[in-house]
């Protein structure tokens, strides 16, 4: 590699994780979770109120986030609190909230896709 050390490519099973943690980044919802997160622990009613989201939704989108190893919920009293395993993630969250900010004009809106959509069809 010029100018430097070489770097060993990684293996494709490497590729498909990070694929399928990514997946799990391809919601809204989540990626405002994990912003949320990035600031601070919260417990789901303090979520459901930042996002102004119904609780099952957030609940819901909690489980994706903790079966993919993105979040770990701790138990205190009657609530479980919720936080980020690392910031590795986050990071990637905002920096691609960062990009789309930068860049406006550059994606669809979801309704503007779906009507794009329905007129090829039709």
């Amino acid at each position: 590699m010029p100018g430097g050390s070489a770097v060993a490519e990684p293996r494709f099973p490497t590729f498909t994780e990070a694929g399928h943690l990514l997946g799990a980044l391809a919601a809204p919802i989540r990626m405002a979770i994990v912003l949320q997160l990035r600031e601070a622990e919260r417990s789901v009613h303090e979520l459901v109120d930042a996002l102004d989201i119904a609780q099952p939704l957030i609940s819901q989108h909690l489980r994706v986030l903790k079966t993919a190893g993105v979040v770990q919920g701790e138990r205190r009293g009657r609530e479980v609190v919720y936080r980020l395993i690392d910031d590795h993630l986050a990071h990637i969250v905002a920096n691609a909230v960062d990009h789309v900010s930068e860049h406006p004009g550059r994606s669809e809106e979801p309704d503007e896709l779906r009507a794009r959509y329905l007129r090829r069809r039709g």
